[in-house]
């Protein structure tokens, strides 16, 4: 999808769909947009370039006259590959065939959507899963850096498996956690998403399956199904998953593994009770079934700690228990860890140094520093009290404008306030429309193919004046597709 930072001179003589025109021309000669890239929709355009939709129509007719653009109902508007080249002053080979040979799966158009559109001034982010700018410990990290600045540090590459400072730090973090795990079975990584990537390519063969809670966060992404691995979704109650219909499952198949996220669960918010906890566990054992855990919220909760993790039960180390600094300190610091038994830690590690070499050695500097000092426990007592104001405030803001016209359950930690819409309208096509309009949502489409009328809301990233626009003007777009 193109974004454009020009804009048409409108003191200029000539008319502004031809400056457009010949704006596209130049783009095309250059090379930067090259055979078979797609044009925004009609709509998108004008508001790119705060014209009319008229003189964008003028614009386009005119290079699909000329041969350079052609379009169609499915796929929209594209460059063309075959007259294109007569513009360019040498011939100019198509990258859009490498892009469709390359082995990763794109992102779904709307997950694309969405990672675009968060960037755009003035949108409000009403589903963004990360932390706002203003809850981010901007003083704290300050003094963790003066700190660092008075010692002797490492600009270069650490070991393997990561900075033995920073993963002594988290063995003595996660024995408080009852998990029981020593430096060498700790492998540092930049964001839990690589850990779920180096395991997608590192453990499972193409054509085997993973267990997934249905909703799933996984489900929006496409690090698994790119190694050829299939996720298969269990459906959920207030519990957490629903291990009886797991055990009957395995009774019929045999999935590689499983992943859960019983902490705050995306996109439920929902906590794995204890009792859930201790039946998937013994599950586990007698099936022989290792476990992904990611608890990547665990320090996220507003009103009491949850359980203790799977991994402080897991005596047979059946499950690679993953975290990460990036929900509760800060999402480019790009510091998470994956623990588990040793040699499971030493293929990985291996794979790792394969991909980056190791991750950053600053950041891991950073991250020890915030481990081995006061730092992350006085922001996260500072950071639970901010995001419960943020929780009450739009529980009010839901309760004032949603009632009658969606349900919802208000969460005891993490970000998330999971929805259902009650009107029979589409969560995509309310999307779209929301978007139009300066709002930006995550559907619940992208996390589970069957939940067509749910919502993905998030108090963390919007602020409380974002908040109240955004959820009046989405009960607004509500009320008027149920009257459509």
């Amino acid at each position: 999808m193109i974004r454009s930072d020009w804009q048409p001179d409108r003191a200029s003589p000539e008319p502004l769909h031809r400056q457009i025109e010949h704006y596209f021309k130049q783009k095309m000669t250059s090379g930067e947009w090259g055979p078979g890239t797609r044009i925004p929709a009609q709509r998108q355009l004008a508001d790119m370039f705060n014209v009319n939709r008229s003189t964008i129509v003028s614009a386009l007719d005119e290079l699909v006259a000329q041969g350079l653009l052609e379009g169609n109902a499915g796929g929209g508007t594209r460059v063309v590959s075959t007259s294109w080249d007569a513009l360019a002053a040498k011939p100019m080979l198509n990258w859009n065939n490498y892009i469709h040979a390359g082995s990763q799966q794109p992102n779904s158009q709307i997950v694309q959507t969405i990672n675009q559109a968060e960037f755009h001034p003035g949108i409000i982010r009403l589903g963004t899963g990360e932390l706002s700018p203003d809850l981010l410990p901007v003083r704290r990290m300050q003094a963790v850096l003066a700190k660092l600045s008075t010692r002797a540090m490492t600009l270069g590459y650490e070991e393997a498996k990561g900075s033995m400072r920073l993963r002594e730090a988290l063995s003595d973090r996660m024995r408080g956690l009852g998990i029981e795990a020593s430096p060498s079975s700790i492998l540092i990584v930049s964001g839990a998403l690589q850990a779920l990537q180096l395991i997608s390519i590192g453990l499972l063969e193409a054509g085997s399956s993973v267990i997934v809670e249905a909703p799933s966060y996984l489900n929006s992404l496409h690090l698994f199904q790119t190694a050829g691995v299939q996720l298969n979704g269990l459906p959920m109650d207030e519990q957490g998953v629903i291990v009886k219909d797991l055990a009957r499952r395995r009774q019929s198949s045999r999935d590689s593994l499983m992943y859960t996220i019983p902490s705050f669960h995306n996109p439920t918010g929902i906590v794995m009770s204890e009792a859930r906890r201790r039946e998937l566990i013994a599950l586990s054992e007698r099936e022989r079934l290792p476990i992904i855990e990611d608890d990547v919220y665990r320090d996220l909760w507003l009103d009491e700690p949850p359980p203790p993790p799977l991994k402080a039960r897991d005596a047979a180390g059946n499950v690679l228990y993953v975290g990460s600094f990036s929900k509760s300190v800060s999402p480019g610091l790009r510091i998470g860890w994956i623990t588990g038994p040793k040699t499971v830690i030493d293929r990985l590690a291996d794979i790792k140094m394969q991909t980056d070499y190791g991750s950053s050695s600053f950041s891991q500097s950073i991250a020890a520093e915030w481990l081995t000092s006061s730092q992350y426990d006085d922001h996260m007592t500072e950071l639970r009290a901010a995001l419960r104001a943020r929780r009450a405030h739009m529980h009010a803001l839901l309760d004032r404008h949603l009632t009658g016209l969606a349900e919802w359950r208000m969460p005891t930690g993490g970000f998330y306030v999971w929805l259902r819409l009650n009107t029979g309208i589409s969560a995509t096509r309310l999307f779209q429309d929301a978007l139009r309009h300066g709002i930006l949502l995550n559907p619940g489409g992208i996390y589970d193919r069957t939940m067509g009328s749910f919502l993905r809301l998030s108090y963390a990233y919007a602020s409380h004046a974002e908040l109240a626009d955004g959820i009046a003007g989405l009960a607004s777009l509500i009320r008027s597709q149920v009257k459509a």
